[in-house]
């Protein structure tokens, strides 16, 4: 699994216009699904990001996770942080899970950070989305569960 992870003070995501999910302060996540990921991936990724130590203490470090702020998470399907850009003008899709696959190990994602105590909104899988947030800081992590980076 990989993704992109926005320390935010709001975001939100629509299909047609409509709000289909939405949080406060927190995390915003691109998430996207491996055609090798299971849910060993899923546990892996749901620990980090629940425990990722990117909000401020009183200090101004950043000492403290969701888990010590009591911040919210939108996770959103992404499959193109996926794509091989390293060849060619077009990206090459062919690590991406099909999308089965990739729903469940989303879904389980979702359910498995919720596990945790951490309120989840989410997208529409599959769908085209419009996302806004306020990233604050600006602080933004990449995190891989088969640790590319």
């Amino acid at each position: 699994m990989r993704a992109v992870v926005q320390r935010v003070t709001r975001a939100e995501v629509r299909v047609d216009h409509k709000k289909i999910g939405a949080i406060g302060h927190g995390l915003m996540v691109l998430l996207g699904v491996h055609r090798d990921d299971t849910l060993k991936d899923v546990s892996w990724m749901a620990d980090r990001l629940v425990h990722l130590r990117i909000f401020d203490d009183r200090d101004g470090r950043m000492n403290r996770s969701l888990m010590n702020t009591g911040g919210e998470m939108l996770v959103v399907s992404q499959f193109t942080l996926l794509g091989d850009c390293r060849k060619g003008r077009r990206p090459s899709w062919s690590a991406a899970a099909p999308p089965e696959p990739a729903f469940t190990l989303y879904r389980e994602l979702i359910a498995a950070v919720g596990r945790f105590g951490i309120r989840t909104a989410s997208g529409e899988f599959q769908a085209t989305m419009e996302v806004s947030l306020v990233n604050s800081g600006p602080v933004t992590m990449l995190l891989d569960s088969h640790k590319k980076f």
